[in-house]
């Protein structure tokens, strides 16, 4: 009897793990910043050196920071800064606050 018990559940345990769902590749939500900038006026070549480069600059600095990627437009900046998966939005945002605040000028995250 214990023999058919345990094959029953050896059993049912096979066909089991067969059906379980695998996902190859998981839905992950990274911690993600975005970091506009706005200067009326300026074209896409001086907001990419006057306003988007000092930023970058900046931001490299921070730890966990992953990925950064920029877009320039007719007077505004968009800088988005990935981190790393187990970094902290809130700790991250504050050093991205820091960094804003260390560079000369009217730079203000909003």
């Amino acid at each position: 009897m214990t023999s058919l018990v345990m094959l029953a559940v050896m059993i049912f345990g096979v066909f089991a793990y067969r059906i379980l769902p695998v996902n190859d590749l998981p839905s992950i939500d990274f911690p993600t910043i975005q970091v506009r900038a706005n200067l009326p006026g300026a074209n896409p070549e001086t907001m990419a050196s006057a306003v988007a480069t000092p930023l970058e600059r900046q931001f490299s600095t921070i730890s966990g920071l992953e990925s950064m990627s920029s877009t320039n437009g007719q007077g505004n900046t968009t800088i988005t800064l990935q981190f790393a998966l187990e970094r902290d939005i809130d700790a991250a945002a504050q050093d991205v606050q820091a960094a804003i605040s260390q560079l000369p000028g009217s730079f203000r995250m909003t």
